[in-house]
């Protein structure tokens, strides 16, 4: 059983806009706050964003505030990214975690998706 599932990965123009979901089991989102992640070739997993699941507040990686918006919905988590940049090409990872207070860090989730591949062009 696939308890994370992203989607929503593909190829877009810079200052172009994409939108990722992340489907959990009913447990893992009622239970778990929930992050996304990225990685780029030959760069370390890096944090994007983070959602809290009993109230829904919200923290940005400072190279994606403004930009980038986290929300949830049910069993979905999702990313918007607007104004697009060359620097956002990456794999984008959704994770689930209890951690509050290693949000940022990615050994502090337990669950990961498959990752959904973003890249952008000029």
């Amino acid at each position: 059983q696939v308890q994370l599932v992203e989607s929503g990965g593909g190829l877009v123009q810079t200052g172009g806009s994409l939108r990722l979901s992340c489907v959990a089991s009913g447990r893992i989102a009622s239970t778990y706050d929930m992050a996304w992640f990225r990685q780029a070739p030959g760069k370390e997993r890096d944090f994007v964003a983070w959602i809290a699941v009993n109230d829904g507040t919200t923290l940005y990686a400072n190279s994606v505030k403004g930009r980038f918006t986290i929300s949830r919905a049910e069993n979905t988590v999702s990313l918007q990214m607007e104004d697009l940049t060359l620097e956002d090409t990456a794999v984008y990872y959704c994770a689930a975690g209890t951690h509050q207070y290693w949000q940022t860090r990615s050994f502090a989730y337990d669950y990961w998706g498959q990752g959904t591949q973003v890249t952008v062009s000029s």
